[in-house]
């Protein structure tokens, strides 16, 4: 159904091209929209809006429930609450340097956290604790205790998972 969705637009933008193409060029197509052209032009629209206008907003509609939460993304009820509080310290300490899919973060300065290969959570405890790599490019200690553990268990679950 995922394809059929994608296909949707191209089909669609075809018709019209051909629709264009029939009817002579843009100007042949813009004087048969004016005038109301022949009997065909006019079903030609029909089909035009019943599928702009019904059929691709259906298709949408009805992949919804397929795509909800984008690639990589947990739902709420995957996560404990330890991982809940490790997302929203994760948003509010990392994501404006590092990048994770998870929750969309698309920081610039610190590695993406997807890259990174496997990250258990204490890996990433030691990273929280040492500065990342030691190497003064992250501040070392920026989270501490049960907060320090938690994002290092909602990054080792979430991370590389797109």
């Amino acid at each position: 159904m995922e394809v059929v969705a994608f296909l949707v637009p191209f089909v669609l933008l075809g018709g019209l091209v051909l629709f264009v193409a029939f009817w002579g060029g843009p100007g042949g197509a813009r004087e048969a929209y004016l005038t109301r052209g022949r009997r065909l032009f006019s079903l030609t629209i029909v089909v035009l809006y019943v599928g702009l206008g019904i059929v691709v907003p259906a298709l949408v509609v009805a992949n919804k429930g397929e795509a909800a939460g984008g690639v990589g993304v947990l739902q709420n009820q995957d996560m404990t609450e330890t991982e809940e509080q490790g997302k929203d310290l994760f948003d509010q300490y990392c994501a404006s340097c590092h990048s994770l899919a998870a929750v969309n973060a698309r920081g610039i300065t610190g590695p993406s956290l997807d890259e990174l290969g496997e990250l258990t959570p204490e890996r990433v405890l030691n990273a929280i604790r040492n500065g990342g790599t030691g190497q003064g490019l992250m501040p070392a200690g920026l989270l501490e205790g049960e907060e320090a553990a938690a994002v290092a268990e909602y990054v080792a679950k979430v991370a590389g998972a797109n």
